[in-house]
């Protein structure tokens, strides 16, 4: 499998049951529309250009980053100054690795759809262990007291931090209509914000309701250099406040900017 197909077929069956229950069926109360805003550059670092980026994360002064394609994905630590790339490990099992997220002195990373999440040594970029996990692997974050998962369609789904278990979930909407497409997720403050794949779209979403209550529009961020193929927006990393680290799929750019 290359780039995002079997992704896109994921997304688009979905698309029947997002407009019907959208558009056909009437709401007894309104709900208010989520404000839409658009990031704003603060400044710009490189980025490795051949990385299929499927998880960006701070944590310490190191910026994590998980790229995928099957038999090529990888675990790295990134200097979040310049983005070049410190160390670099490949991902066991040839697996098509997915989100990343720091807890502790550990790395979760998900796979897409080979079943497992892989447990890293933080210290060592060594893997510790394989856990088994039902459905397949998009986004994660850790909130600090529980890992959020994404799985392509509009549910976030919740996991211990200390053995991957399913403990809950809720439904993701906007404006009372399904979101699906979930992906590279980010928890900040009690609320996760979420690439909505196959778009420019990220959305901060409050993770006790499901409700989204804000919208990035981050298509601009094509203009400042972006080559027409690369793919997606993919990559969320929080460095401070209201500014994030952004990135994509193949992009040569990471973008600073503030959101919100």
């Amino acid at each position: 499998m290359t780039r995002d197909a079997a992704k896109w077929r994921t997304w688009a069956a979905l698309l029947p049951v997002a407009w019907l229950v959208g558009a056909g069926v009437p709401h007894a109360q309104a709900v208010p529309a989520a404000p839409v805003v658009e990031p704003v550059v603060v400044s710009q670092t490189a980025h490795d250009p051949e990385a299929f980026t499927q998880g960006f994360e701070i944590d310490g002064g190191v910026l994590y980053e998980g790229t995928g394609l099957a038999g090529a994905s990888q675990l790295r630590e990134l200097d979040p100054q310049t983005g070049a790339v410190r160390r670099a490990v490949d991902v066991p099992g040839g697996y098509f690795a997915e989100g990343i997220t720091v807890v502790g002195d550990r790395v979760w990373q998900l796979t897409y759809r080979d079943g497992v999440a892989v447990e890293w040594d933080r210290a060592t970029l060594t893997p510790r262990r394989e856990v088994a996990v039902d459905g397949e692997g998009w986004g994660l974050c850790y909130d600090g007291g529980r890992l959020i998962r994404s799985d392509g369609t509009s549910r976030l789904r919740f996991h211990d931090p200390g053995d991957m278990t399913e403990i809950g979930g809720v439904d993701v909407s906007r404006d009372g209509r399904p979101v699906g497409g979930l992906n590279e997720l980010e928890c900040v403050d009690g609320q996760v914000w979420a690439n909505v794949w196959p778009t420019d779209t990220i959305v901060r979403i409050d993770p006790a309701s499901g409700a989204v209550d804000l919208v990035v529009d981050a298509s601009g961020l094509w203009q400042r250099g972006i080559p027409a193929e690369a793919q997606v927006l993919n990559g969320i990393a929080h460095v401070e406040g209201a500014e994030f680290l952004v990135t994509g799929k193949y992009w040569p750019t990471t973008f600073r900017v503030r959101l919100g």
